[in-house]
């Protein structure tokens, strides 16, 4: 019999994983599988970063290294935050930690408590909703739909602010829509925060170099609300380091020291290879960042005009991330005779089994009528895998 806990048991399975999982062993029996489902770069790990790797183990930094990271790097992220973002946060306001996932359960339960209520924008990233769950507060989702690009308006969230309401969760440029918001909209979200005390903020800003149009701002810019922000980021996506695990957030002195504290029981301090790498990835010159991000571009334009040629599919074109956000509603309640499709997992499943295509099904994100396409692969695939996906939907009556 087995005994597990009820908060274990509260939390889901992460439908972007399983769906990465699937697509491994249906690829590990030899099928023909088209991956669009997992948000990650396929490019390699740039190799000034992979030296710095190597010299980092033959200079032996194989001890324990400090709880919040080493002093170096969080000057460098220090640096970063000031240089790029506008904003200043001292290294002892930086904590680094296993990836940005890491990063944002740390601060969630540093603040959380039971009961406590956290704003969810949706579409939203699959962990946000069961890290608040695990945490014991109330997930509270403000949903936007596609033709409002997939932002919500400030009235919406001064409308599901109450007196419960400890924290909002904002992501910017989004996973899984792609959708940047301006300055003008990040600084009407901001003045909304800045008339509730006590009210905190999120700003997950991972995908804040691969933005197609305008400029990333970040929240905590803001003077007004800069107390109030707790700014996550991380090397994964911005310099192909998904595998190295590095997160780190920029917060207000007190959260700082509360995950450095709760990150001392649970992990202590993370790899210091992994660390060494990633100060080598914010000393770098950019030249990675720069041909990743133009990539991303000519395939987005790729992705989306194939897909706007599908029929019953609607498309906002992305500005920022790797992610297309199709509405796939028409779809609903079709058969091909043999399978019935009445919802976007439902789907996503028939496109692997049809078409050999890995998708993951809306219904994680907060947004059941769609699915999220990740156009982080090559070209060629893109190309091959909308033919699939328009074959597989043909049949559908």
């Amino acid at each position: 019999m087995e005994y597990l806990s009820d908060r274990v048991k509260s939390l889901s399975v992460s439908q972007t994983l399983a769906m990465a999982q699937k697509s491994r062993e249906l690829k590990a029996k030899g099928i023909d599988i088209i991956s669009l489902g997992l948000g990650e770069p396929d490019f390699n790990t740039p190799d000034y970063i992979k030296e710095a790797a190597k010299k980092a183990i033959d200079e032996n930094y194989s001890k324990y290294p400090p709880v919040p990271g080493y002093a170096d790097l969080r000057e460098a992220i220090s640096r970063k935050f000031k240089v790029e973002n506008g904003v200043t946060y001292s290294p002892d306001q930086i904590i680094v930690s296993a990836g940005a996932k890491h990063s944002l359960i740390n601060v969630i339960l540093s603040i959380v408590n039971p009961g406590d209520e956290v704003i969810i924008l949706a579409p939203y990233w699959v962990s946000y909703y069961d890290q608040v769950i695990f945490a014991e507060g109330k997930p509270v989702v403000i949903g936007a739909k596609i033709e409002n690009d997939f932002k919500i308006r400030p009235e919406q969230l001064e409308a599901a602010i109450t007196n419960k309401t400890r924290l909002i969760i904002f992501n910017s440029p989004s996973n899984p829509t792609g959708m940047v918001y301006d300055r003008n909209e990040i600084e009407k979200i901001a003045r909304v925060v800045g008339k509730h005390e006590g009210v905190f903020i999120i700003s997950d800003e991972i995908y804040e170099h691969i933005i197609f149009t305008g400029e990333h701002v970040s929240l905590a810019s803001f003077d007004f609300i800069y107390d109030r922000v707790i700014t996550v980021n991380g090397v994964s996506k911005g310099y192909a380091m998904t595998g190295w695990r590095i997160g780190y957030i920029g917060a207000p002195l007190w959260i700082a020291k509360a995950c450095n504290k709760l990150q001392g029981q649970f992990t202590s301090g993370v790899c210091s290879i992994a660390q060494r790498a990633s100060l080598a990835a914010l000393q770098g010159n950019g030249d990675s960042q720069r041909i990743m991000k133009a990539a991303f571009l000519r395939r987005r334009d790729l992705i989306c005009g194939l897909l706007k040629e599908v029929k019953g599919i609607k498309v906002r074109i992305p500005q920022g991330a790797f992610y297309v956000m199709p509405d796939i509603s028409f779809y609903f309640g079709k058969t091909d005779g043999e399978t019935k499709i009445t919802n976007s997992d439902e789907l996503a499943l028939y496109l692997l089994d049809k078409a050999q295509v890995a998708t993951v099904g809306g219904d994680a994100f907060g947004a059941p009528e769609c699915l999220r396409i990740s156009y982080a692969t090559s070209d060629d695939l893109l190309i091959e895998a909308v033919k699939r996906i328009k074959g597989a939907l043909g049949k559908l009556r």
